[in-house]
């Protein structure tokens, strides 16, 4: 579904990712691991032609994707669903405004319809009956599941997600974790995550890519993660102060 080869991306003098290859499958639940400012964000953002690659290549569903402009890149991207870091609502917008923001801007549909896909999307993340609430209303969890009703409004094909259990408490997050595979099981897209949070790995991922020094060093199950030789792999799962990775 998605096949990443030889990504390098710089600002600047700085090089941040240096040779990225990964394929993800149709169907599966890929979880991208690794240090806060390792360029995890940086790589999602590549996917939905936020930015562009210094080099390499970004194909997905066999369409390369990474030189495409305008209305050729967007017919591309509609087939993605984002979940941002901070679910990214705008605070001037309802509940329901928010969640119908991509509806009016890419499809058809008629008010009356919007507003069935609107409430059938908040119900599915838990949210029945919140359209009115401005986002200044919302606890940080709800805001999370309103990002998400609106990522899934119009039914995308793959389903991105920044950090989506950063700045909640465990229990939102693991309900979180629990939405995440609610959505590959009930609406079977593909799921790219990117996390630091190992717990929710664990949890989500049908495999685990670590992307370390620019470049993904090891994909495996959560298993073949777990029991890695790798002692950079090792210690960021375990969390560890002490080892290759260098904290300071």
């Amino acid at each position: 579904m998605i096949k990443i080869v030889g990504l390098h991306k710089s600002f600047g003098s700085t090089p941040v990712l240096r040779g990225v290859d990964l394929e993800v499958r149709r169907g599966e639940t890929m979880v991208v691991i690794g240090q806060s400012g390792s360029g995890k964000s940086v790589l999602i953002k590549h996917l939905i032609g936020l930015l562009k690659p210094d080099r390499g290549e970004i194909y997905v569903d066999g369409i390369e994707i990474s030189r495409l402009r305008g209305d050729a890149l967007q017919k591309v991207t509609r087939k993605f669903g984002m979940l941002f870091q901070g679910a990214a609502l705008f605070d001037s917008l309802t509940v329901g405004q928010n969640v119908r923001f991509g509806l009016e801007r890419y499809t058809s549909y008629t008010s009356d319809e919007m507003d069935r896909i609107v409430a059938d999307c908040l119900a599915k993340v838990g949210l029945r009956g919140v359209e009115r609430l401005m986002p200044h209303e919302l606890s940080g969890g709800m805001k999370k599941r309103v990002g998400l009703a609106r990522a899934i409004a119009y039914s995308p094909d793959i389903m991105l997600y920044d950090e989506p259990s950063t700045g909640i408490d465990p229990i939102r997050a693991d309900a979180i974790n629990d939405l995440i595979n609610v959505m590959k099981t009930e609406l079977r897209v593909t799921s790219v995550v990117i996390t630091h949070d190992m717990v929710s790995s664990y949890k989500v991922a049908d495999r685990i890519a670590m992307l370390y020094d620019g470049r993904i060093i090891e994909i495996g199950t959560p298993r073949e993660i777990q029991n890695s030789g790798n002692p950079v792999v090792q210690q960021f799962i375990r969390g560890e102060a002490e080892g290759p990775i260098k904290i300071f």
